[in-house]
């Protein structure tokens, strides 16, 4: 199967690196200080149409293929991570759930607003008991008349404090364990529903990880996406496309870190010549070059299939996003070991690019998760 960047796809990865390199590399150093994510360069993402990549044409969207958008999350991702993975994963969440699952009257109500940038959705799933273990989950939503009324604690929501809704998933039936999951749209003031930021993380800094408290939240019943029962079945789905993009997000951040320890191997002089004339050196940039272009092509051939929602593409989605973030994280790593102390400094990318790295290995469901689902698909 070809997975070949066409004429167009190559022109919009070069508008878009343009894009990261001139609009948002110049803020990553303060959003990365002051742990602050600026609205006005979401907006100006948005005027960029990277949102509307996610969404159908005809809601003002481009209806743009999957790889498509692994390009968009990788190119953000080579100036920042912490932009490039959480609004490619969370706008995939968002378009793939209600794609799948939502009525036309949700999704004339809520796409124009996304697609334009107006407004925002992220993702709660994850539970404080609840991470890896899904069927764990406590939260819970009972049909009460025309309402239901939501209870629960949720953790580890990325961007949720600077999100104007959220995809919410919540036990309608404890007793049918991963079939009693449900899906719900809370769009953010809703009575009962607050939000508190859990605290500084070492990486990723502007999107802060929140905990979200529901008590005695009462949603409309048409704030359920699909039907009671079938969240578990769509998260699965919506995940292979949020998998192969944090894949993508590692090859971003793994090139990122390359492109840097190139630039700086070639100006650093030691002992009367560059870095770059020692075999140490230039063998390490090799093979972080090698492991790059291997998780690419990757990650490329998964973005193909993944809608197909089979065995074959589950397995593929799995492999991109394990093996892309592996990647990242080597490669940042032994960028910081090319710059020596300059690396371990708050003065170079390079320190920043390790630890967002090491985040891009644990969301979306950790490493070790992932090579467990990747066992199950090819010894059964």
């Amino acid at each position: 199967m070809s997975y070949t960047l066409s004429e167009e796809q190559e022109m919009f990865r070069q508008t878009l690196r343009r894009f990261a390199e001139e609009k948002v590399a110049p803020r990553v150093p303060q959003m990365d200080k002051e742990d602050l994510f600026p609205r006005d360069l979401y907006e100006d993402i948005a005027r960029m149409g990277i949102p509307a990549l996610f969404y159908p044409s005809e809601y003002g969207g481009s209806d743009a293929d999957l790889l498509t958008c692994c390009l968009a999350s990788e190119e953000l991702c080579r100036v920042s991570t912490a932009i490039g993975a959480v609004l490619g994963v969370g706008h995939a969440l968002f378009s793939s759930c209600f794609r799948i699952s939502a009525t036309k009257e949700q999704k004339d109500k809520y796409f124009p607003d996304v697609v334009s940038g107006k407004k925002l959705c992220m993702f709660a799933l994850t539970e404080p008991d609840a991470g890896s273990d899904i069927g764990s989950m406590r939260s819970r939503a009972v049909l009460d008349g025309n309402e239901y009324v939501l209870n629960g604690v949720k953790n580890f929501n990325s961007g949720m404090d600077f999100a104007d809704m959220t995809l919410v998933y919540a036990m309608t039936d404890p007793s049918a364990g991963m079939k009693g999951i449900s899906t719900f749209l809370v769009e953010k003031g809703t009575p009962g529903f607050s939000i508190s930021v859990t605290g500084r993380m070492m990486g990723f800094r502007g999107i802060h990880h929140c905990e979200s408290v529901f008590e005695d939240c009462r949603l409309p019943r048409e704030s359920l996406i699909g039907k009671e029962g079938e969240g578990f079945r769509d998260v699965v789905k919506v995940m292979d496309e949020g998998r192969t993009l944090s894949g993508a997000s590692g090859v971003g951040t793994a090139q990122g870190a390359l492109d840097y320890a190139i630039r700086y191997a070639k100006e650093r002089v030691q002992f009367g010549k560059p870095i770059t004339e020692f075999q140490a050196v230039s063998h390490k940039l090799a093979d972080m070059a090698i492991m790059t272009e291997t998780a690419r092509h990757l990650i490329y051939r998964a973005a193909t299939v993944v809608r197909d929602h089979t065995k074959e593409s589950m397995k593929l989605a799995t492999m991109a996003k394990c093996y892309g973030t592996d990647v990242a994280m080597s490669v940042a790593s032994q960028a910081v070991d090319i710059l020596g102390g300059y690396g371990y400094s708050e003065e170079y990318p390079v320190e920043r690019m390790m630890r967002d790295a090491k985040g891009l290995q644990l969301f979306e469901g950790t490493n070790q998760i992932q090579r467990n689902a990747i066992a199950r698909t090819i010894l059964t």
